[in-house]
């Protein structure tokens, strides 16, 4: 007997065999009225032997069939369909065969998972509880305080010797794991708050139900600082330089929060730390001045940034290397690294800032001493993006220069959907595949396209943002949607401890997981890929987190071009 699936679409359930949902890739969670749809079916079939009908009035569409995609790897066929003249909103059937799928247009088509991808920040804070009348089943007890914080001997300073205690709560859990990290940390508020300055208006009306709400303030900025806090406790008040994170020094089991007994650490100062907190601290000053709920927070970031700036300018290549690091130090950190090697990205994206912040001359001409070269999408890794896009919105004499650079990387990308296997401009090489490529490719790249759309007004740039928001949302070749809670097949056992471990069967909703990865560096005898083709490694089991785990960057990179997007589409 087949297994069902019980799918909402706004209000009504649909009930389809899972392997019938498989055989018809499409956006499982919504498409607007106006934009291009298209689904992707396995195999070769003709325009007769597709159909759509409308759920509540009966009617049927006959969609195009456009071509036969071939995968340039697997070589599997693959039949694209469009239906963009079904623009009316309301719920409906994708029928080929003996094959069935459901879908729905709305004119906030991307509204929920936009919600849920923002409301996962409150979700995954540390050091406080999650109550029920914000998380409902959700709820858990609150875990990691951390104001009994040992500073490491990699970490030590005269006013902060090894095994000094400090107090750092509050931020969110970096990942599956429960540890906190200031590069990743400052990536994740920086691409939110880059969304969130070009989409005031959208975000600021996008409630979500947290603890703040309500306060007058978005809740996105709410939910921000709630991690900017932390961060600024991570800075060492003596000298002004930045930890790298905190951490225990191995990773916790898959056990609740409140059940973990590891002491905490906060380690080695970095130079990469410094100049992601200065560059998102100064972003943040900007954006929260006159803000009437932290009052004082802009003069307290701006203070922080400059000193983090000015320890980095002091210490200009203190990297983050943990093997060399547990060489001389104990005891040994075993926990993520986010360890990088080439600095002039973080110099370029905290000179900008700190420029916009305090239009002092002396960092304008520090960011064009370490300005990029070329274009590329913004990753924690590579942060000059969120610098170029600062640049784009302001006076800087090179600015014409970057939006070429941005103007040509995109229609690069739109270049390949015309032969591409799921009509997306991502996708479409073994390269575009990877540890958390969906929201590095998929989710990165849908940014660079919209801030495209936004220079030039070309509607072939937002197509193409709907086109990769549709791939993370099943138009692909696995069939998931890849945000937990959404569509009519998605992960159920992320790579996250506390969905893991709370006895819930459904994970957190909301969350990116981080998708195929043909390296499979967590495969061992009981983890089975059901396949080694690039677009086709991913499976849905705890154990994977090269393909199954969740990040705060990955989310806050879906939750910035979901929110662009939706706020674009209307």
């Amino acid at each position: 007997m087949k297994r069902i699936v019980k799918h909402c679409l706004l209000g009504a359930f649909v009930l389809l065999p899972v392997s019938s949902v498989a055989q018809i890739r499409l956006n499982q969670v919504g498409m607007y009225p106006a934009q291009e749809k298209t689904a992707a079916i396995e195999g070769v079939v003709g325009a007769g032997d597709i159909s759509i009908v409308n759920t509540a009035t009966g009617a049927k569409v006959s969609p195009k069939v456009l071509r036969v995609a071939v995968s340039p790897w697997s070589g599997k066929q693959r039949t694209i369909v469009d239906f963009s003249s079904v623009t009316a909103p309301g719920n409906y059937i994708l029928t080929c065969g003996a094959y069935s799928a459901p879908f729905s247009i709305s004119e906030t088509a991307l509204l929920d998972v936009t919600k849920e991808a923002l409301k996962s920040f409150y979700l995954i804070r540390s050091g406080m509880p999650i109550e029920a009348r914000y998380a409902g089943e959700f709820a858990r007890p609150g875990g990691h305080p951390d104001t009994l914080v040992y500073v490491h001997p990699s970490a030590a300073s005269p006013n902060r010797p090894t095994g000094s205690v400090i107090s750092s709560p509050g931020g969110w859990y970096d990942a599956g794991d429960y540890n906190k990290y200031i590069v990743n940390s400052a990536f994740s508020v920086g691409i939110v708050l880059a969304s969130y300055e070009r989409n005031k208006t959208y975000f600021d009306r996008l409630s979500v139900n947290i603890p703040e709400s309500g306060n007058g303030t978005a809740d996105v900025l709410d939910e921000m600082m709630y991690n900017l806090r932390w961060m600024l406790t991570m800075q060492d008040p003596d000298d002004g330089g930045v930890y790298h994170k905190l951490t225990t020094p191995s990773f916790e089991g898959f056990i609740m929060p409140e059940d973990c007994r590891q002491p905490r650490y906060v380690v080695q100062k970095s130079t990469a730390a410094a100049l992601d907190f200065a560059a998102v601290m100064a972003q943040a000053a900007r954006i929260f001045r006159g803000n009437k709920d932290y009052p004082a927070f802009t003069g307290q970031a701006l203070n922080a940034a400059l000193a983090a700036y000015r320890w980095a300018e002091r210490n200009p290549n203190v990297l983050y290397q943990q093997e060399k690091m547990n060489e001389q130090f104990s005891p040994a950190v075993q926990t993520g690294g986010y360890g990088d090697r080439m600095l002039d990205d973080e110099w370029f994206w905290a000179a900008t800032e700190l420029y916009l912040l305090t239009m002092d001359e002396d960092f304008a001409t520090a960011a064009r001493k370490y300005q990029p070269q070329r274009f590329s999408a913004p990753t924690w890794g590579n942060v000059a993006t969120l610098g170029v896009y600062e640049w784009l919105d302001s006076d800087f004499p090179d600015k014409q220069t970057y939006r070429d650079r941005l103007i040509s990387y995109c229609d690069s990308l739109i270049a390949t959907t015309a032969s591409s296997s799921f009509q997306t401009p991502n996708g479409n090489a073994p390269r575009d595949f990877g540890w958390g490529c969906l929201a590095e490719t998929f989710c990165a790249n849908g940014l660079s396209l919209l801030y495209a759309h936004r220079l030039t007004g070309d509607t072939k740039y937002l197509t193409a943002v709907q086109q990769n928001a549709d791939y993370v949302l099943g138009r692909n070749a696995t069939g998931y949607c890849y945000v937990t809670g959404f569509g009519t097949q998605s992960p159920m056992f992320p790579h996250h401890r506390i969905s893991a471990a709370d006895n819930i069967v459904k994970p957190f909703p909301g969350l990116l997981v981080g998708g195929p990865n043909p390296g499979q560096q967590d495969k061992i005898p009981s983890l089975v890929y059901p396949s080694n083709q690039p677009d086709e490694s991913f499976v849905d089991k705890a154990e994977s987190y090269a393909s199954n785990e969740i990040a705060i960057n990955w989310n806050a990179s879906l939750l910035a071009m979901l929110g662009w997007l939706e706020s674009s589409s209307n």
